[in-house]
């Protein structure tokens, strides 16, 4: 195959009208699931084989061919599946899973190999240079537009794309009509022309600036010359469009593998809070919240543990308060039983959320002035003094009631608290989701792996 004189990122998309569903750009989303997965993965790749290329055009003047050819089958993967989601919805035809040009395919992408890249522009092209382009893509793919919330403090991204506009009204319009405008997809094809070029200038792989205009229509400007060398009368065998089975099992495999991937990154979150969020001793703090009222306590929303904690699985648990203010203060825990008519007494406020600036609270109300907690044989674990202080209770059985008091029943409580756990299961069950998500990443991969060699 030789291509014409033309830009070295050459994009071309043959509309397949007249054969296209109505309706089936509406599930489109989901049958492109194992796509996006792939693509994920991939594009992770682009990024890293793009930094390795960096460094090889700065200090050889080369692109390494290997890696040239990878990242334009990425981009080759990308457009096939765009064209066939919602960048154009161009065809019904499901796109194959392959880094290679497919010929018979409607959507096809090249890239002309570079024998030397300049070494001064690789510092500056991809960032600097690329500016007005990256402008208009962003136009063309939305989030271009900004906006300000009522306080006009906080700088918000949003606005549906050029791209993404067009491609909706042509949806509507092949709804209705059952065909796709001729003119609307010439113009999303020039919009997606122009996208992966500048892609492709950002990537590294051309020195050829991108032309600043639009062309339109799903042929690349310039000719396009295919080198047939079949025998007469044998051409070449159509390739067999996937089937709904082989398309339904491909989703299954990448929602499984999705699943597995969410289990690897929940394992990693863990395991990042266990190793960041401990103090000196050992324990997984929640970090300082300031609480106060002008009630007499403040009491917790009920803890309700249906079993005994093992030690060794859930550990102890502390309570950390400081008075801000004079006094002596007052921590104490009960089971709810014990302390529901103590509490009914006096007048308190129950923090029903923590976290941010302030916390929230439920007022109840009441006539009573209250005792002193620490005259009553009420609670299971209580701890009271000046300073900071530490109550460590081993949670168990029963629904539980944490109260923070003036140590003598006074009115107007001022603290700064946190909570803190030993959790020493913590660690287990992050490597234990980790573990279960390769596990899982790995049987999708073997699924992927035996669709495409069944396809």
């Amino acid at each position: 195959m030789s291509w014409g004189a033309s830009y070295p990122v050459r994009v071309e998309g043959h509309l397949d009208d007249g054969h296209l569903s109505r309706w089936l750009w509406l599930v489109k989303w989901l049958l492109a699931v194992p796509h996006f997965i792939v693509l994920l993965f991939l594009w992770l790749g682009f990024v890293v084989v793009s930094v390795i290329a960096f460094f090889a055009i700065l200090f050889t003047g080369r692109y390494p061919r290997a890696l040239f050819d990878y990242n334009v089958g990425v981009l080759r993967w990308t457009w096939r599946v765009s064209y066939y989601a919602y960048g154009a919805l161009g065809t019904d035809r499901y796109p194959p899973f392959s880094l290679r040009d497919i010929p018979d395919y409607p959507a096809r992408l090249d890239i002309e190999y570079p024998e030397h890249l300049s070494r001064g522009l690789v510092l500056v092209k991809w960032w600097l240079l690329a500016i007005p382009h990256y402008i208009v893509v962003a136009f063309f793919l939305g989030g271009a537009t900004v906006a300000l919330n009522q306080d006009n403090q906080d700088p918000t991204t949003g606005g549906p794309g050029l791209i993404g506009v067009l491609v909706l009204f042509a949806a509507i319009v092949l709804i209705v009509t059952g065909r796709y405008p001729k003119g609307v997809f010439d113009l999303v094809l020039g919009l997606n022309r122009w996208v992966l070029r500048v892609a492709a200038y950002a990537g590294l792989m051309t020195d050829r600036y991108p032309p600043l205009r639009l062309d339109m229509g799903g042929d690349e400007p310039g000719s396009l010359v295919v080198d047939t060398r079949q025998a007469p009368g044998q051409p070449p065998p159509p390739r067999p469009p996937a089937g709904p089975g082989r398309i339904i099992g491909a989703v299954l495999v990448s929602l499984v593998g999705l699943l597995g991937f969410g289990l690897l990154v929940a394992g990693f979150v863990l395991l990042a809070v266990d190793r960041t969020q401990r103090d000196s001793d050992d324990w997984l703090t929640s970090g300082s919240q300031s609480l106060s009222t002008s009630s007499a306590a403040l009491v917790s929303e009920d803890i309700q543990l249906r079993f005994d904690a093992p030690d060794a699985v859930f550990g102890d648990v502390q309570v950390r308060a400081t008075q801000r203010g004079d006094g002596e203060l007052f921590l104490g825990i009960a089971e709810r039983s014990d302390i529901s008519s103590y509490l009914a007494a006096f007048g308190h406020d129950v923090v029903t959320e923590v976290g941010g600036r302030d916390a929230t609270y439920r007022r109840v109300r009441g006539d009573v002035a209250a005792p002193a907690p620490g005259d009553l044989d009420l609670w299971a674990q209580s701890q009271s003094g000046t300073g900071e202080q530490v109550l460590t209770w081993t949670p168990s059985e029963g629904d539980w009631v944490l109260v923070v008091m003036n140590a003598d029943g006074a009115p107007g409580v001022d603290v700064s608290a946190e909570v803190a756990a030993e959790l020493p299961v913590l660690p287990w069950v992050a490597a234990g989701l980790m573990a279960l998500g390769l596990v899982v990443l790995g049987g999708s991969a073997v699924g992927v792996y035996l669709l495409l060699r069944r396809s």
